[in-house]
């Protein structure tokens, strides 16, 4: 399988959340991925565990609360070094216009550039970074795009 090459930051989509062009740092240096939200509550609905937590950025559907009943809690070490007990979603990631599973933990990143980091276990087997670059597949999906809304004239 040929990885796409990818760099140092990009723009991604998360559908299920309606969230597009979010951007996201990509960080080998990081196990797993995670992305930026806040008030994150355990509730048991109809006897389904499940969490709401807020993401602060512009949903497509004017939304950022949201939920899922897709999630688990892992011990994480934060860049800081602290070990953390986070919540973690699973969700799917739209990048070079492939849908990949993955996971997200969840966590405060109000003080990080980027609101998503991309991390290793997304990044392995798929893509080789570049740091010289940066927004590859969001240019492509600009392109494509562009392409697509283009009248060819005979």
């Amino acid at each position: 399988m040929d990885k796409e090459i990818v760099g140092r930051a990009d723009k991604i989509d998360i559908p299920e959340f309606g969230l597009e062009n979010i951007d996201a740092k990509i960080d080998t240096g990081a196990n797993r991925s995670s992305i930026h939200c806040s008030k994150i509550e355990h509730h048991i609905y109809d006897g389904i565990e499940s969490i709401t937590f807020k993401i602060p950025l512009v949903s497509s559907h004017g939304v950022n609360t949201f939920y899922s009943s897709d999630f688990f809690k892992r011990k994480i070490k934060s860049s800081s070094g602290h070990v953390e007990e986070r919540y973690v979603i699973n969700t799917i990631v739209i990048l070079f216009g492939k849908r990949i599973k993955t996971t997200f933990s969840l966590t405060d990143r109000t003080v990080m550039k980027y609101p998503v980091l991309l991390g290793r276990k997304l990044l392995a087997g798929r893509f080789v970074v570049d740091v010289e670059q940066k927004d590859l597949s969001h240019k492509l999906k600009k392109s494509t795009n562009e392409d697509s809304n283009t009248i060819k004239k005979p």
